[in-house]
């Protein structure tokens, strides 16, 4: 089912602000399929704000084509460091375009300031996990199915 990440962060707050932090902490990793069914992974740089996850790209972008078509996606934080100590996060669900001009311009409030050509993608959030680490090592894994 999909969920806006305002209907995310309402189920699952604790989840949702570890994965606004991890997001804050550097480019994240976004995973789609392309139409040949191989898989295809860029930086991005995902965009949090009043409820919504957004996606600011090139109109030309492989990945933005994989979305168009309907790819779901999978998002990934970067981790801060080979131990993982700082923890981890990622995300799965699906991709619509918008040319909405409120989105947009609450997608750059919260943001960056986009070049006039990128397309926005508004981005469900139907999976969410989190990996951490505690007590000398022992992984803490915290899932959410929407």
């Amino acid at each position: 089912m999909k969920h806006s990440w305002q209907d995310f962060a309402l189920d699952e707050p604790e989840l949702a602000a570890f994965g606004e932090q991890r997001f804050a902490k550097g480019p994240a990793y976004l995973a789609t399929v392309r139409a040949d069914g191989s898989p295809r992974v860029h930086p991005v740089t995902p965009i949090i704000g009043e409820g919504h996850l957004f996606l600011f790209m090139e109109p030309t972008s492989p990945k933005g084509h994989d979305l168009q078509r309907g790819s779901a996606y999978a998002l990934h934080g970067s981790v801060g460091g080979n131990d993982g100590g700082e923890g981890e996060f990622a995300l799965t669900g699906h991709a619509a375009l918008t040319d909405d001009p409120a989105l947009r311009a609450l997608a750059a409030r919260y943001g960056y300031p986009p070049q006039e050509h990128y397309i926005l993608f508004d981005l469900s959030v139907e999976s969410a996990f989190s990996t951490t680490y505690v007590d000398g090592g022992k992984p803490v894994r915290v899932k959410w199915r929407g």
